[in-house]
């Protein structure tokens, strides 16, 4: 295998270097040899084989042809492990109960964890190491983020583990965690609510205004402003992001409750459109990378 293989696979993502950690994770973490468990970014299988002493089946994704081959290879005689070749970002994930542990390449985390977490079908748990950083924008530190306000109604998050640096290969330059993401049952935002507490929120995020408050007089009378403020007994003359996650969800009920069909157009279809602009400049970027 030439030297330039090995370098596009150890200097694209870290791997853990111990399988006796990786053992050690999984006997803390959630998975059973009932589990269907899907892995991000295999590498050589390291997880992979020890996900398959203790499940009742692996799915390993990974994007490298190279790297897939020799997953295939290593893995042949191994009925409950599944190789798929190709980027996790446009895998259909299944519409059943299964679980996600991974250590995950840091330049996609959020578009990883956006992944699974807005499918229809979003996993029962997930285990990802990342950055310790962008573990802790996902907990809502220092503060909440659109990203957060999203994510918190359907998961609960915590940090389960803190790496060494030496753990990987490469060793990074930064902290590593292993973050979980559990889905609620029943979660915190009724199902039938679940888009329009999305919209809600994302009109809330990125109305370009100082405040909350002024935000929110897009859809709300003074006199509302008013009563919701005596109601919920906070100011809202702060930004979106210095709003404790609680007092999102209190917004909301009181939206839905005094909220009449002009405040409802007003809102309707935020996220959508967030969505197909960050498409847009994606595409832009893209395109000034090729000149």
């Amino acid at each position: 295998m030439s030297s330039s293989f090995h370098q596009s696979i150890f200097y694209s993502q870290h791997f853990l270097k111990d399988p006796c950690l990786v053992a050690s994770l999984l006997d803390r973490c959630h998975i059973g040899h009932d589990d269907i468990v899907y892995e991000i970014g295999p590498g050589k299988g390291m997880i992979t084989e020890q996900l398959a002493r203790r499940c009742k089946q692996v799915v390993a994704i990974e994007k490298d042809p190279r790297l897939s081959a020799l997953l295939l290879e290593k893995f042949a005689d191994m009925p409950n492990v599944t190789i798929h070749e190709g980027d996790f970002l446009h895998y259909r994930l299944p519409r059943k109960t299964y679980k996600v542990f991974a250590n995950i390449p840091f330049n996609i985390t959020r578009a990883i964890v956006t992944r699974l977490t807005t499918a229809e079908y979003p996993p029962e748990d997930a285990y990802l190491a990342m950055q310790k950083e962008a573990a802790e924008m996902f907990l809502g530190k220092p503060h909440e983020s659109l990203c957060t306000v999203l994510l918190k109604p359907w998961f609960e998050v915590e940090i389960v583990h803190r790496f060494r640096r030496k753990d990987f290969v490469p060793e990074p330059r930064v902290d590593v965690v292993m973050l979980r993401l559990r889905k609620r049952g029943p979660p915190l935002v009724n199902r039938a609510d679940k888009q329009c507490f999305r919209d809600f929120v994302v009109y809330s995020f990125t109305t370009w205004r100082p405040t909350l408050g002024s935000v929110l007089k897009g859809i709300f009378s003074g006199q509302q402003l008013k009563h919701m403020r005596r109601e919920l007994g906070y100011d809202l003359d702060t930004t979106p992001t210095s709003i404790p996650f609680e007092l999102w969800l209190n917004v909301f009920e009181y939206f839905k409750k005094i909220g009449n069909e002009q405040a409802m157009h007003t809102i309707v279809g935020s996220e959508k459109r967030l969505i197909q602009q960050q498409k847009r400049l994606q595409k832009v970027h893209r395109t000034r990378r090729s000149w």
